[in-house]
């Protein structure tokens, strides 16, 4: 069974659990809906890279990690796209859940999915207990007021705009996470993984952004041009396309660059690389060196 295949068998099994009875179909049904089918799953296959580049991804706690982050992305998603944040129509190619159902189930799903995350890192058994402490410390951390993804979100409801701020928490911060949970679900100091999960999150918001402006929303499964509707800073607006897709690129080498040593650091740069270019439209390359 490959990486994608072990994700989503534990993605099934962690949602059967929350979805059911006495759960209330509707509720459950949302929760199914916000789940599957999924997207790239990058974050979870970040979190399984860097516990294979660092050690050993058969840990029931690497699972549950990935699992994890998982669900707090897709209950960040399902925020997103209410009406009174981004407003958006669709979502992996079907409508967004607070359409499909309506606003009071995307919001009680979205925090069902935050509870179940943090469920699913502490009840595994048999587990270092240091370590899932730290697990749950870090998402925590990473989900926050602060620097989490709540205070990402949070940054489009103020007159003024922190863009590093806004930049770091609502996109970096599960990408940070991802690495440093990874380390961690195996023993490793996450300390240096966390400077290649900030650089992660910086090079995925570029290409987010390129991909909001020269991307397909047919094939995105999403619409473009919604940074332009709402006001929002765009890096393909600032420098153009041929200096952002230079400036992913540049991004991208700081990325390999900050891999801290481990047993198979050239698996990890060849993931990364992987998912980079495929978030991108297929008529831009990156350079492989």
């Amino acid at each position: 069974m490959d990486v994608c295949q072990q994700i989503e068998k534990a993605l099934h099994l962690a949602v059967n659990e929350i979805t059911v009875a006495p759960s209330p179909a509707r509720l459950a049904s949302a929760l199914n809906y916000a789940m599957f089918p999924g997207g790239a799953r990058v974050r979870p296959k970040l979190v399984m890279a860097v516990a294979q580049a660092c050690g050993d991804v058969s840990t029931t706690l690497v699972r549950e990690a990935a699992v994890a982050i998982e669900m707090l992305h897709c209950a960040s998603l399902i925020q997103d796209d209410l009406s009174c944040f981004d407003d958006a129509s669709c979502r992996r190619g079907k409508p967004c859940l607070h359409i499909e159902f309506d606003d009071r189930l995307a919001i009680l799903a979205s925090d069902g999915l935050i509870v179940a995350a943090f469920e699913r890192v502490s009840s595994v058994v048999h587990a270092d207990a240091q370590a899932q402490l730290k697990l749950i410390r870090m998402l925590a951390h990473k989900v926050g007021a602060v620097h989490g993804i709540t205070a990402g979100q949070a940054w489009e409801c103020e007159e003024e705009i922190d863009i590093e701020a806004y930049h770091c928490a609502k996109t970096g911060a599960l990408f940070a996470a991802s690495t440093q949970a990874g380390a961690i679900a195996v023993g490793v100091d996450s300390a240096p993984w966390e400077l290649t999960g900030n650089l992660l999150g910086c090079a995925y918001q570029i290409a987010d952004d390129i991909q909001d402006v020269l991307g397909d929303s047919t094939k995105l499964g999403k619409p473009t041009n919604v940074d332009a509707k709402h006001g929002r800073p765009n890096v393909v607006h600032e420098l153009g396309a041929e200096k952002a897709i230079a400036h992913l690129q540049d991004q991208i080498d700081q990325v390999i660059a900050s891999v801290p040593a481990c047993n198979n650091a050239n698996f990890f740069i060849e993931t990364i690389r992987h998912e980079a270019q495929r978030f991108l439209p297929k008529e831009i390359a990156l350079s492989a060196a």
